[in-house]
């Protein structure tokens, strides 16, 4: 996990040192990189390319391309621990997407602790002014949007392939992007091309560790560690981009985390007692 979070750390900053590229060109090389680790290895290992649920694959993996578009949007416009932070919104938006279209209930606690990671948003929005409207709202339509990703995944379950879903989300990626990209290519240098796709490389390792923590240990374990992500890229930020965050953004980051962390928990522990 802590390679994972080290990786996915690394690649955020390396995006954001990429600022003179459009967000479509950085994922189509990302998607260059990933798609040549992938389709290889289902091929090798003899997997259904085109997967059993085709239609809620081509669907997951268009809402995984917007997530991820919005994402490295707000990154050109926010300091990368407060992008990071409020990305970690998704399982709030994420619980309150299962109540209406899964029909699962949010308990009373579950609401408290909403609020409180809403707080935290409200407190970044109107009490932290140097924070980017525009990036506010890329980073809160990302979680949003990674929110419907992670419902639609629990409706594949387990009858797909971590690879074929992947592949999915990494072609319609590349389509996409590639096209979104004609008119707003910048060719870049040999040191850029190099950066472009570290950060694939990056990215692809950060899913590949996270995939094998979540494997080898129990997730109750595991999981927490993927928070500390946002103080890793709060101190890539100051180190390397002379970020600076006040007492307001640093309140409102802890109230969004405090929220999620315990609502996450408070999930776990549920499922675990139904499964007993």
């Amino acid at each position: 996990m802590i390679y994972s979070i080290v990786a996915t750390s690394i690649m955020y900053g390396v995006i954001k040192y990429l600022k003179d590229f459009s967000v479509y060109q950085i994922i189509f090389f990302r998607s260059i990189l990933t798609l040549s680790i992938t389709t290889p290895l289902i091929l090798k290992n003899k997997i259904d390319f085109f997967g059993n649920k085709k239609k809620i694959l081509l669907l997951r993996g268009f809402l995984g391309l917007i997530s991820m578009i919005f994402f490295f949007q707000s990154i050109k416009y926010l300091d990368l621990g407060i992008a990071v932070t409020l990305r970690y919104t998704s399982p709030i938006f994420a619980t309150l997407l299962a109540m209406f279209f899964l029909k699962e209930i949010i308990k009373k606690i579950q609401w408290f602790l909403i609020i409180i990671s809403f707080v935290g948003v409200v407190i970044l929005n109107v009490l932290e002014f140097e924070v980017h409207l525009i990036g506010l709202t890329y980073a809160l339509l990302s979680a949003i949007s990674l929110g419907f990703v992670f419902i639609i995944t629990n409706k594949i379950g387990k009858t797909e392939s971590p690879l074929v879903i992947i592949n999915y989300f990494m072609f319609i990626a590349l389509f996409f992007t590639g096209l979104m990209s004609i008119d707003k290519w910048v060719s870049p240098s040999p040191h850029e091309l190099i950066l472009l796709f570290i950060s694939g490389l990056l990215g692809y390792s950060g899913v590949l560790y996270l995939t094998k923590s979540l494997q080898n240990s129990k997730v109750n374990h595991v999981a927490p560690l993927k928070y500390l992500e946002v103080i890793f890229t709060i101190i890539i930020g100051i180190s390397f981009f002379g970020e600076k965050y006040t007492g307001f953004s640093l309140l409102g980051i802890f109230l969004i985390l405090l929220g999620v962390i315990l609502n996450t928990f408070l999930k776990r522990k549920s499922e675990t007692k139904s499964i007993f």
